[in-house]
């Protein structure tokens, strides 16, 4: 059962007025101390993170908080976490009493000393392609003399498996790869990506274990959430074009995907969710939604080069224009009865927009090149990502007019490796 705090909740901790981590978030994130290097698991509050180890260790028995941040993706995880959340509700809320409040003082900790996710990486990671207009950008462009989506594509969630070793939380730059690209009718290259691109979606943890052969319906599929972040899964264009006929994405997409730090559960977006784009046709029974099917998420990119002072906003879109749910996509993912797995992630897929400047993805701002992007502040242009560039992906939503953020997903491209081309 999903718990939804009160809109008029306050908190007895000092914060900001317009944070996007009021007491009605809540968001979680298992990290280190930077300093004692002693790992942890807790919940952000303003500019604090409450620590829900040191908490134990201060309470009595029967106050304890069941999340084990040894291992944070344990057995029912989406339950324990969501319980968890509850629970430091009621301890960080103005009606705690002094007693709990002197010692929930001592599991305070900035957060901006915690080195988060540190040491965590999924299980196994899952990118969708449920973004429906960037899935039409990328037909008109690449097959210009045919419908923009394919045949299925209404009707099941298109995706493809990942990998989980260069999953990285936000902070860690991601280095140019080097890649075989075929440049026009000359023979094929080893070279550095020429067409560094991001792409702007949304992941969701899952916080549950299946066996071999269990199938889950949407229902139940939608239980399995532990919660969501933003997702930053890199493309290099010109690698991808080469190589993915006839199996798809591989070199060009796992050089390095980037997530967002805090985990939002879906309790706290309980009153963002919105009617989705219609399906049509209507789906096979085992995908059936109800509406509502997405939330209202607002999602913005920045750019900024080494030259730059600030970053500049190049593109905003919505979590709306997702074509399938999450809900759909994991059922989807478990109908051949393959088992899910506490701390896979599962990625939407680009989330673009119908107009200009609500693409998500550098290939469809520039629309292949062809209309490059002016950076103001310079005078600079990009067709894709250059070295030294910054790409930062921010998410919120409002609730009953509180906000609730994602807070950001941020990396700065550093130049290849020359070592490869030995």
């Amino acid at each position: 059962m999903r718990f939804t705090i009160p809109a008029n909740a306050k908190t007895w901790v000092e914060i900001d007025s317009d944070t996007e981590f009021p007491i009605q978030n809540l968001p979680f994130a298992p990290f280190f101390h930077a300093e004692s290097e002693q790992p942890g698991a807790g919940f952000r509050i303003g500019n604090y993170v409450f620590d829900v180890m040191t908490w134990t260790e201060l309470s009595p028995e029967r106050d304890a908080i069941d999340l084990n941040c040894f291992s944070i993706f344990q057995e029912e995880f989406a339950a324990k976490v969501s319980e968890a959340r509850k629970r430091v509700y009621q301890i960080l809320s103005e009606e705690a009493n002094d007693t709990v409040r002197a010692r929930a003082r001592e599991c305070l900790v900035p957060a901006e000393s915690l080195e988060l996710w540190a040491g965590v990486e999924p299980r196994t990671f899952v990118d969708f392609y449920s973004g429906i207009h960037h899935a039409s950008n990328v037909g008109r462009m690449f097959r210009p003399d045919q419908p923009p989506l394919l045949p299925n594509y209404r009707h099941l969630p298109i995706g493809y498996h990942g990998r989980a070793s260069s999953v990285m939380p936000s902070g860690f730059d991601v280095i140019r790869p080097w890649g075989q690209i075929k440049p026009g009718d000359g023979d094929p290259i080893f070279t550095p990506t020429r067409e560094l691109d991001f792409e702007l979606e949304m992941g969701a943890w899952i916080g549950i274990d299946t066996d071999l052969g269990e199938q889950l319906s949407v229902a139940d599929a939608q239980d399995a959430i532990a919660g969501f972040v933003l997702v930053n899964d890199w493309s290099a264009r010109d690698v991808q074009r080469w190589e993915y006929q006839p199996l798809g994405p591989f070199l060009a997409k796992s050089f390095m995907t980037s997530f967002s730090e805090w985990m939002v559960l879906p309790d706290a977006l309980i009153g963002a969710e919105v009617s989705g784009i219609p399906q049509e046709p209507a789906p096979l029974p085992y995908l059936s939604h109800p509406e509502p099917r997405s939330y209202d998420i607002q999602l913005e990119v920045t750019l900024q080069s080494a030259r730059m002072q600030n970053p500049q906003v190049i593109a905003q879109s919505n979590s709306k224009y997702l074509y399938w749910s999450f809900a759909q996509q994991i059922a989807h993912m478990t109908s051949n009865g393959t088992p899910l797995c506490c701390g896979d992630l599962y990625a939407s897929g680009t989330i673009s927009g119908e107009e200009p400047g609500t693409f998500g993805s550098m290939l469809e701002l520039t629309w292949r090149g062809t209309q490059p992007i002016t950076l103001a502040e310079t005078g600079e242009t990009r067709t894709f990502l250059e070295d030294g560039d910054t790409l930062t992906l921010r998410g919120w939503t409002m609730v009953n007019g509180i906000k609730i953020g994602f807070g950001e997903v941020s990396a700065t491209v550093l130049s290849a490796n020359p070592a490869v081309a030995r």
